[in-house]
């Protein structure tokens, strides 16, 4: 429990502000890591944990400050405003004795200065030979942490290359990632920790990384830059076998030399991140890129058994022709694990991202949560060369964050999930304590941990059956943090009247704005883009060509993901949709889903999506429906150009308009 592992707090006489950890550290600590503000001018003085755990860590943001063992002093100058307190081997927060101490600056930032930086020769020429040059990224960002200021900004210039990264070199950090499998400690190749005012310039370099690790993270940042990178893993994470017989009841797979797999005891197991996973699905592409048509589920049940018949092919026990495959057909072998993410920015203020290429990743792409202000300039998931697939789960994820959210002029292909998912993360009331105090908990396991109330943010209520948005908000008091799953909140004031265990609680303050404008999604599983937010969405001038699900869905629960965030300002304007919906998926009943998860919708006084106007777009499709609604008022589907062929077969009925419980539409006649 959090609450029992709470450190020995002991004020300094010179600085009597606030405990070092206190209960707001709490709510921003990973399984092994907390994090707290460090006044400046400080250092921090104490022990490590007296208890199992070691080596202990202190990081300012990408510098390692001290090493320690169990019950080891330390006296650490914080350069930045944040240190984070790492155990190695154990969830132990109970460092010991802890006190700020005044002391005069180290290093004076120097304010209202620009700098450019890059790799010393020695340091370039490893880089050069494949040798790790993660160590060598960390020193120029440490540099640049020590002098920033909110005037002071700093270039990492790269010469186009090859940029290696191993798990040996990573920082070694904890913390949470929402719609992840939470990991004790992730190998963080590129910690862009603490940064203020950092531009990195990639000059068109590809960045790999090796083995089973965090590639980038971006936390506690503000106003970073990355430009013209490419990021990949050195092994994909999933395998690509190209059919080459199908023969006997029997299925050949040819394999390229850049996957790594091995036959054991008769069985297939993916060795890409260093271990060995047995695939748990198929996924079939042509060989453009696009995704079989199965017209059901996407994922295919595919055997394990099997038996290595030369250097680069496996024969299969299973007719794939049973499944609809044929000769030619390349399958992505997957299973369902989401370590890492190739980037993930957490606190992060006001990021860019001008052409940031993903090739491959071990979970997302992209993923930020509880950041604000983010821009996406061109870039996006791109196939490496002779391959079909890319992230393993979303291209970009965006989980309680606030401001814009900015994506212009990206592609994205070979997904196995959306392109864009934006959305909040809720919270259900477990227990009501007293009036003003309820017990809360994370209901998805992939999405607990990171805090997603603090003191002074304002609450929205939502019936949990009927998704009604409570009109009453409330204010935070405090928040505590009982384990990973449960918080304690207290309000200001009570409770709203008729607030009760079952409802879920999301945070009013962190919804974003989204513009995705001119971007191109094809080929991928699942659906092309999902909103879930209050503030203003905009979709213009874009393509969406073969999603294999729905090309874009409108979502909400409070139930089941928990992912929530109403929709009451969205515009779907001058895109252009191409066989969209050829296959069976969770909320792709349309090529346009309007589709949140209402269990009592015969109860609802007020209908949970508001105000969606589709225009002026090109739909080139087979006979499936053009909207699928449940639950939206002032819908508008207008001047849209619609022209239907029979290239895929028919489904849902092929009605254009399938509506549910929804109140004023306008929709155009076909």
């Amino acid at each position: 429990m959090y609450k029992k592992a709470l450190a020995t707090v002991i004020l300094s006489a010179t600085c009597m502000a606030a405990p070092v950890i206190d209960n707001d550290a709490l709510l921003t600590a990973g399984r092994r890591m907390v994090v707290v503000d460090a006044p400046e001018g400080h250092s921090l003085s104490g022990k490590a944990p007296a208890g199992k755990g070691a080596p202990f860590r202190i990081l300012d943001g990408s510098n390692v400050l001290k090493e320690l063992q169990a019950g080891e002093a330390f006296d650490v100058y914080a350069h930045s405003d944040k240190l984070y307190l790492v155990s190695e081997n154990a969830n132990n927060l109970n460092w010991q004795e802890l006190q700020w101490n005044k002391k005069a600056y180290c290093t004076q930032p120097q304010s209202g200065k620009h700098k450019t930086v890059s790799l010393r020769s020695d340091e370039q020429k490893e880089a050069d030979s494949r040798k790790d040059i993660g160590p060598a990224l960390r020193r120029l960002l440490g540099d640049a942490a020590l002098h920033a200021t909110s005037q002071t900004t700093t270039t990492i210039e790269l010469p186009k290359g090859e940029y290696h990264f191993y798990p040996e070199g990573a920082l070694r950090m904890s913390y949470y990632i929402s719609n992840h499998d939470q990991q004790d400690i992730q190998p963080v190749g590129l910690p862009l920790v603490g940064q203020k005012g950092l531009t990195i310039n990639g000059n068109g370099s590809v960045f790999i990384f090796h083995g089973k690790m965090q590639p980038v993270l971006l936390m506690d940042s503000e106003n970073v830059t990355l430009n013209d990178i490419t990021i990949r893993h050195d092994n994909a994470y999933y395998n690509e076998g190209k059919i080459v017989e199908i023969k006997n009841g029997t299925t050949t797979l040819e394999y390229a030399p850049q996957f790594r797999w091995e036959v054991k005891n008769g069985r297939y197991y993916l060795t890409g991140d260093g271990e060995a996973k047995a695939p748990s699905a198929v996924l079939a592409f042509q060989k453009d890129g696009q995704m079989v048509p199965t017209g059901r589920w996407g994922d295919i049940g595919w055997p394990n058994k099997c038996e290595q018949v030369a250097p680069n092919r496996v024969r299969y026990f299973t007719d794939a022709t049973k499944q609809g495959l044929k000769k030619g057909h390349i399958l992505v072998q997957r299973h369902y694990g989401r370590p890492h993410p190739a980037m993930v920015l957490y606190r992060a203020t006001n990021t860019t991202l001008n052409n940031v290429v993903f090739q491959d990743s071990q979970g997302m792409a992209l993923i930020a949560q509880r950041s604000r202000d983010i821009t996406i300039n061109g870039g996006g998931c791109v196939c490496a060369p002779g391959r079909v697939h890319t992230a393993s789960a979303d291209a970009t994820h965006f989980s309680n964050c606030a401001g814009t959210i900015s994506v212009t002029n990206a592609m994205y292909e070979g997904m196995m999930d959306d392109a864009i998912n934006v959305h909040s993360t809720c919270l259900q009331i477990e227990k009501l304590v007293s009036a003003q105090e309820v017990i809360a908990r994370y209901m998805h396991p992939q999405a607990v941990g990171f805090e997603v109330f603090m003191p002074g943010e304002r609450v929205q209520f939502i019936a949990g059956p009927t998704l009604e948005n409570q009109p009453e908000l409330a204010t935070v008091k405090t928040v505590e943090k009982l384990d990973e799953t449960h918080l304690r909140v207290t309000f200001t004031a009570p409770l709203p009247s008729g607030i009760s265990t079952g409802y879920a609680m999301e945070n009013a303050d962190w919804y974003p704005a989204v513009n995705f404008i001119g971007c191109t999604v094809r080929h991928n599983r699942a659906r092309g883009s999902l909103f879930t937010t209050p503030k203003p969405v905009l979709v213009k001038d874009c393509k969406f060509v073969a999603s294999h699900g729905s090309a874009i869905l409108l979502a909400g629960d409070a139930q089941g993901w928990y992912e929530s965030g109403r929709c009451l300002d969205v515009k779907i304007i001058n895109n252009y949709f191409e066989h969209n919906l050829t296959a069976l998926y969770q909320f792709t009943e349309g090529i346009i889903a309007i589709y949140p998860m209402v269990n009592e919708p015969q109860n609802q006084q007020v209908r949970y999506h508001q105000n969606v106007l589709i225009e002026g777009n090109t739909f080139i499709t087979h006979r499936v429906p053009l909207i699928y609604a449940i639950s939206v008022n002032n819908l508008i589907f207008r001047n849209n150009k619609v022209t239907y062929d029979d290239k895929y077969p028919t489904l849902h009925g092929g009605t254009p308009y399938i509506l549910k419980h929804c109140g004023k539409t306008d929709l155009q006649k076909l």
